[in-house]
């Protein structure tokens, strides 16, 4: 990339626009003035933002009686909008496999769980990944005497 970059010569009008998801581990040389010297963060949708997005990838699904996409909105803190969308998409599958014609509460409980356990595998590097993960465990949790 830096090849590539390094070959415009002047103001070409062209702009390069790159995203990650790790710019911890980007290479110095692509930060310097003239490469990529501006960055913009962009966080995790809020719970509103996470409406939105349920909102639109819902649209094409037939959701049955009863599925509230604002709970489903206020269970899903630290969700990109990518795992809404397979939030959705898994959902649907479940549906299909269990021969339902709509998507009810409990396959959008059981993908969460998919999504939520997925990040368990992974080893939990970061604070918010250890809180999204106790978050979601915690109405499951139950005492013991």
């Amino acid at each position: 990339i830096l090849t590539e970059m390094d070959g415009f010569e002047g103001n070409t009008g062209v702009i390069v626009i790159a995203a990650t998801n790790r710019a911890d581990i980007l290479d110095p040389a692509l930060l310097r003035p003239g490469r990529f010297d501006r960055q913009v963060s962009v966080d995790l949708p809020d719970q509103r933002g996470r409406l939105e997005i349920l909102q639109v990838h819902s649209r094409n699904k037939k959701l049955a009686e009863g599925v509230q996409l604002e709970e489903v909105a206020l269970r899903t803190p630290g969700f990109a909008g990518a795992n809404l969308m397979n939030l959705l998409n898994e959902a649907a599958i479940l549906a299909g496999r269990r021969g339902q014609t709509a998507i009810t509460g409990k396959e959008i409980d059981d993908a969460i769980d998919r999504i939520v356990a997925g990040l368990e595998g992974k080893p939990l590097v970061d604070g918010k990944a250890k809180a999204l993960v106790a978050y979601h465990e915690r109405p499951q949790a139950r005492p013991t005497a």
